[in-house]
This record gives structure tokens, sequence and C-alpha cells, in this order.
């Protein structure tokens, strides 16, 4: 038996609210490669859902939290169990993405491929995301570059990218560098929570890699008119949620491991969304409350 057969993967889906149909289509793709849990954050009606869910052969737990928890907590949740489970890789999965075919495998061989050109090693590796709403594919992110900012091949390869950042789903995490990285910043709740640990990984000297070897369907924020969020230049989300991507980026301006570039770019980034929303939404009054709550909610933010 090889070294790779060896070795054992799980996938953490968390679920909020979730729509069955997408979820259980997700869970049944799981379900053809690894083990997985599925993490609950709440969601009242995840009772007459459940049998659904642990019927699935190698769905391992069904997790209910009381309330909502937050992504960063239930995240933790499902590394802390991958690791007690001596797993190898552990991807993350929000609830609503779908798979490539074999993706579980194609990320694994990914990694062992472009693992070969890694000095200190890869901490995650990510699909290509593709927003099945518009087909729109998500770059592979440089922050600290002028020119070159996206889709930089990595070393010798011709399908793998260098990455400042991975969004959270359908990233693979390698679990025997968790210990040093840390775990999900739990205080942040929701937003940010991917882009503050890959901020966090690649401080401490690892690699970040994204692949077109797998590709993973996933729509990022809500729809929306606005010409910015068509333009993938920001995501929209509601009031309530601008609160925690408001306060998180304010926070992340102000750490030492953030990338000078990215804070530049974001900075004018954020001011035009705030700009837009505080302009042209019909909502403007509850997002400036949140977005000027949030702010000022990140000085105390631990």
């Amino acid at each position: 038996m090889s070294k790779e057969e060896k070795e054992k993967s799980c996938a953490i889906v968390v679920s909020y609210k979730p729509d069955i149909t997408a979820l259980l289509k997700l869970l049944g793709q799981l379900n053809k490669e690894t083990d997985f849990i599925v993490i609950d954050n709440g969601s009242s009606e995840i009772g007459r859902l459940a049998e659904s869910i642990i019927v699935y052969d190698r769905c391992r737990d069904l997790v209910r939290l009381d309330e909502n928890e937050g992504l960063a907590k239930a995240l933790n949740i499902g590394i802390n169990w991958a690791i007690d489970n001596d797993c190898d890789y552990v991807f993350l999965f929000d609830q609503d993405s779908s798979l490539c075919d074999l993706f579980i495998s194609r990320m694994i061989n990914a990694y062992h491929d472009a693992n070969k050109y890694s000095s200190k090693g890869i901490a995650a590796v990510g699909p290509r995301i593709i927003n099945p709403q518009t087909m729109r594919q998500t770059p592979f992110k440089l922050f600290n570059r002028l020119m070159l900012r996206s889709n930089r091949l990595f070393a010798n390869s011709t399908s793998h990218f260098i990455a400042d950042f991975l969004i959270t789903s359908g990233t693979l995490l390698i679990v025997k560098y968790i210990e040093e990285i840390g775990s999900m910043k739990e205080s942040y709740f929701i937003d940010n929570v991917d882009l503050e640990w890959c901020f966090r990984a690649k401080s401490k000297g690892y690699d970040l890699v994204g692949t077109d070897d797998a590709v993973l369907y996933h729509a990022i924020g809500e729809r929306s008119m606005s010409p910015l969020v068509r333009a993938g230049i920001m995501a929209q989300h509601n009031p309530a949620r601008t609160y925690y991507s408001s306060r998180n980026r304010a926070h992340l301006y102000r750490v030492p491991y953030s990338p000078l570039g990215w804070k530049l770019r974001d900075m004018i980034r954020f001011s035009m969304k705030a700009s837009w929303l505080l302009i042209a939404s019909q909502d403007r009054k509850d997002y400036w409350k949140n977005i000027r709550s949030g702010i000022r909610d990140a000085k105390s933010l631990s």
C-alpha cells in the first residue's frame, strides 16, 4: 500500500438554515470519496433534516449547536475532530458548494505534486472557484505585488498557482501544520475568517497554493445589480452581515501579519463598497449603522 493510500482525509461541512437540496447534493458528492461531519450552527429545522444527513455511509457525525456560534467556531469543532481522529487532511465546505468529479483525490494529488517545490511546506490548497450564477472564475490573488497580482504559476507547474488567500469552501488544510499556525479566529465569527488564517499561515513561512486540477462551484455573496458586484470587485451581503465584514477588516488593517498591499487595496475597495451601499441601497441607514459600529468595535476585538 502506498503512502497516499494510507493517508486519511475528512471533510467539514458547516450549515446554517441550509437549502436541503444543495446540502444533500454536496454530501452525496463527498460520500463517494471521504468521511465527513456536518456542524450545524443552530438551525431550527435541523431536527427534521437530521435523518437525511446521517443516512450517508461516510457521515461520521452531525454536531448540532444550540445557537449560531459563528463560522469560525464551527470550523474549529470540525478541525479538532479531524485532529482527534488522526486525519492527515481536512477539507472545509460551505453548505451550498458543488464539486467536480473526484474532487477529493484531485486536491490531494495537487498537494503532493506542488509540495515537491515548497521549502517549508504547503499549509493549504484551494480549488479553482467558479461562480455558477455567472460562470466567472475567481483568480488566485497575490497582495504584495504591483504586477502579476493573480494566477502566478507556482514553481514549474502548469496548473498550480501561488496564493496569498484561499476562500474557506473547498480548501484543503494540511493537519500537521495547524498546531503551529493556529485555529480559526473565533472572535471574527464569520467574515474574513479565511483571510486572517491565510495571512497568519503565510507569515509563518508556509505556502498557499491554488490549483486548476479541481473545480468548486460556489457563489460568494448574494445576487445584486450593483456593477461592483457584477464585475467581481465586491461581494453583496445584507446589512447585519456588513457589521462583521467592516469590523473584521478594520481589525485586520491593524495586525502586523496582514500584507501591506492587501491593506492599501482593501481600504480603497472598502471605501468604494461603503459609498455604493450608502448611496444606492434602500437599506442605507442600516448599512451605515452596521459599518460604523463594526469599525468602532474593531478596536476591542481580540
